[in-house]
């Protein structure tokens, strides 16, 4: 069973959902595998039974096959390894699915080649109507810079044109869109963002964060529901054919939750999905008695979800010391401590667990303080803080997040994909940045996150960046924090599951979880260092 089959082994299984656990016939027998469990009980077995959608049970060849009856499917793997579902703990997937669908995917390796793409799009778009384009990555290109609004002027000079880029926290608009958004060019920048300029002050096209506001606002909605629940499915396929099983959307609405319910009910839905809810949603919920934990095992209400600094692929993140090239930049607070405070106690107090996006040192340090403070004025047991992302750390960072308890979603593929980028930050500071090392040497647990769209979502490429800490041509950042292949993956499984409060439903290959697996062409601890996590 290969991993582009394993959708179809979900839903050859999936009808079987809601059937009482305590039936022994199984559905399905797997036998002849290296199966690594992550259950510390039992560690590995070669052979698991299944019936109702869960695991029956997990064993040897001959502890197992013999379960078997004349109608179970029983499936020879003739040797190939078995892990857990992988656990996407921070991507943006909805939003993801819908940007797939209608808009330019700028991925691409000049900036010539992403005029050609938006050009072509506009000769298809009524003129004056808004092209948007995604996935766009300045060090990416052949020209290594930033666009600017004369190169997105050239491509459609008759069309507002909004480009984001990958990381999700800048955007670059052209002129047309630049008047439509009644933005002149003495405009201040906004709390929590900025307008780049040249050396004459003039608009460059760039946006920072909170500056990119007015222009999306401007952009009239343009999804309807069925496109909502055709991006779901899209993005379902997507990821479900890489080996991840189950996700959690790092930036969630209402809407987002409805298209979950209509993919589900169109048995399109091929991904667990536990929601973050953005916080300006918050209050709508709450009025109507919603909190965390609202739903069951494939669509469920997360965390409350705020945002306190800028980016790391787009190199605005919080940092105390500023980036390396460029010694008065220091990054971005998108919100300060007020905000914060009045949205945590408000979530918190209505039994919310909370996710805030923290990058740099500056900004976890902010949101460290917000937490202890929530848990002097309201205490809560294992409230499960999270921190999204928790890039940059230091020794006191980690001490209080262990008494805490604080969860951190690290990015788990930037530095094998990312690697240009880290040169902005600095050889040294690289052993202190998706620290997964130092985090399970202090007791916590870290989970796999790809951010996606600005990280990719592979993950055997998580695998990779997590374990050898090389990046596309070799180059070695920050050692100090590797970790080995069955760590890699228990971050990728057991810790997913437990930043969800869901370790006792899917995790691991356990009697009794969620049947939630992969099928790899071999086993990824064999072979060395280097070669082991690239296995597909």
């Amino acid at each position: 069973m290969s991993l582009d089959s394993r959708r179809n082994f979900l839903r050859s299984i999936g009808a079987f959902a809601l059937a009482p656990l305590s039936r022994t016939e199984p559905e399905m027998v797997l036998y002849n595998a290296g199966v690594l469990t992550m259950d510390p009980q039992q560690p590995r077995a070669q052979a698991v039974a299944i019936s109702g959608g869960r695991f029956l049970a997990v064993g040897t060849n001959d502890e197992i096959r013999p379960l078997a009856t004349a109608r179970t499917r029983s499936v020879d793997l003739e040797g190939k390894t078995v892990v857990p579902g992988f656990i996407d703990a921070h991507c943006h997937v909805a939003s993801s699915g819908r940007r797939h669908l209608r808009e330019v995917d700028c991925d691409l390796r000049s900036i010539a080649e992403i005029q050609a793409a938006l050009l072509k799009r506009a000769s298809e778009t009524p003129r004056g109507s808004w092209v948007l384009g995604f996935k766009y990555d300045d060090t990416k290109t052949a020209e290594g810079r930033r666009l600017t609004r004369q190169d997105l002027d050239a491509a459609a000079p008759d069309h507002p044109v909004f480009v984001e880029h990958r990381g999700g926290h800048t955007a670059y608009v052209n002129s047309l869109a630049i008047r439509i958004a009644e933005v002149d060019e003495k405009v201040p920048d906004p709390p929590g963002g900025k307008f780049d300029r040249d050396s004459s002050g003039r608009l460059t096209g760039g946006l920072r964060e909170r500056a990119t506001g007015p222009f999306r606002k401007a952009i009239p909605s343009r999804y309807t529901r069925d496109d909502c629940r055709e991006g779901v499915k899209l993005i379902s396929r997507m990821m479900t054919r890489t080996g991840v099983t189950s996700v959690h959307d790092a930036y969630g609405s209402p809407e987002d939750l409805r298209a979950y319910q209509d993919a589900r009910e169109a048995g399109e839905l091929g991904l667990r999905v536990y929601c973050l809810i953005g916080f300006m949603h918050i209050d709508r919920l709450i009025s109507a008695g919603v909190r965390t934990g609202l739903g069951d095992e494939w669509v469920r209400v997360g965390p409350m979800k705020m945002t306190c600094d800028g980016s790391i692929s787009e190199r605005t993140a919080r940092l105390s010391q500023p980036y390396i090239g460029r010694p008065d930049d220091y990054g971005i607070l998108v919100m300060d401590e007020p905000e914060l405070y009045r949205y945590g106690r408000q979530a918190h107090e209505a039994g919310w667990q909370i996710g805030i996006h923290a990058n740099g040192d500056v900004a976890i340090d902010l949101v460290l303080r917000l937490y202890e403070r929530l848990q002097r004025e309201l205490p809560r047991r294992d409230p499960r803080f999270r921190i999204e992302h928790c890039t940059l750390i230091n020794d006191s960072i980690l001490g209080r997040m262990r008494a805490l308890g604080v969860i951190p979603t690290p990015f788990s593929t930037y530095v094998y994909y990312h690697g240009e980028k880290m040169r902005e930050y600095g050889a040294e500071r690289l052993h202190s940045m998706f620290a997964l090392r130092s985090f399970l040497d202090a007791g916590i647990r870290p989970t796999q996150a790809s951010d996606y769209p600005p990280g990719p979502f592979e993950p055997m490429m998580a695998l990779q960046s997590e374990v050898t800490r090389t990046d596309t041509k070799g180059n070695l950042w920050g050692p100090r924090q590797r970790i080995t292949v069955e760590e890699a993956i228990r971050v990728g499984t057991l810790h997913g599951a437990y930043a969800s409060f869901e370790e006792n439903q899917k995790g691991s290959i356990t009697e009794g979880k969620l049947a939630d697996l992969v099928v790899l062409g071999r086993d990824p601890l064999a072979g060395s260092r280097q070669a082991s996590p690239s296995t597909q």
